[in-house]
């Protein structure tokens, strides 16, 4: 029985599929967890939602994304579907309803005690502790579950507040804790997170800006995606980057997280 965390599959399923075959995976023995951000950009935003919509929960899952979060927003009429993420199949499908409610059931934070691990799309917010952080998930997704959820989508997108205080309230709670999982890369060292700096920290100039797991001091081993630039550098043993960029022409990576083992596959040429 093996544990896989894939990076951001974007849309490139072909990848995600030769990846699994690589690995020989099993839907009846091993477990496959995706760190988010399954649509957008790639050409197979489609199939890749359906696979993970059609596969045993048992065996594969996905934490959210922004994209997948960007897509709910769309779906529901709020927010403008970029061509660039070629959504087309999935907003021209029958099935509108039926990705609303699925993609709201997805949790934000997946943990794996046996393995120490935390799993989820962006990283762990360093002035959280991982009990704060397991609290702030789910008091998200139980507001993404309830019956009024549209209120707080309309809400949800935007950068303010950008730093964290328990005495926040509401949708700027809210949304706060939605940026922190699903958006953060670099933090100031007050604890406000920057969303305009998406470079490899090594081109980042502002010595007040320094990537969020070089804050990260919690003993628990953090897999994440959603910054490609990083192409998995962190230098840090305890925040696992695998978000190597297959969407935009580098590869997709599989972690094998018993094996500490990371297989990779180069974009498909299309």
């Amino acid at each position: 029985m093996s544990l896989y965390v894939v990076g951001d599959i974007q849309g490139c399923y072909r990848e995600l599929m030769l990846l699994l075959d690589k690995v020989g995976f099993s839907y009846r023995y091993d477990t496959l967890w995706c760190v988010g951000d399954v649509v957008a950009r790639g050409p197979d935003s489609l199939e890749a939602l359906e696979f993970f919509e059609n596969s045993p929960q048992h065996a594969v899952r996905t934490v959210l994304g922004n994209h997948d979060l960007n897509l709910l927003g769309i779906l529901l009429g709020v927010r403008e579907a970029n061509p660039k993420d070629k959504l087309d199949g999935i907003l021209q499908s029958r099935r509108r309803l039926d990705w609303i409610d699925w993609l709201r059931q997805q949790p934000l934070l997946h943990t794996e005690a046996q393995h120490n691990l935390a799993i989820c799309h962006a990283g762990l917010y360093p002035w959280w502790s991982l009990d704060q952080a397991k609290s702030a998930a789910v008091e998200l997704e139980h507001t993404l579950q309830a019956e009024d959820f549209a209120i707080f989508i309309e809400q949800m997108f935007g950068n303010k507040p950008d730093n964290w205080s328990s005495s926040l309230t509401g949708f700027d709670r809210y949304r706060f804790i939605v940026n922190a999982f699903t958006r953060m890369r670099f933090c100031h060292t007050s604890g406000e997170l920057n969303f305009s700096e998406k470079a490899h920290p090594e081109q980042q100039a502002d010595k007040h800006l320094r990537p969020w797991f070089e804050f990260y001091q919690q003993p628990t081993r953090v897999a994440f995606g959603h910054w490609a630039a990083l192409m998995g550098e962190t230098n840090n043993p305890d925040a696992v980057g695998l978000d190597t960029g297959c969407v935009w022409g580098n590869h997709m990576t599989l972690w094998d997280v018993e094996k500490n083992v990371c297989y990779q596959q180069s974009a498909v040429n299309r």
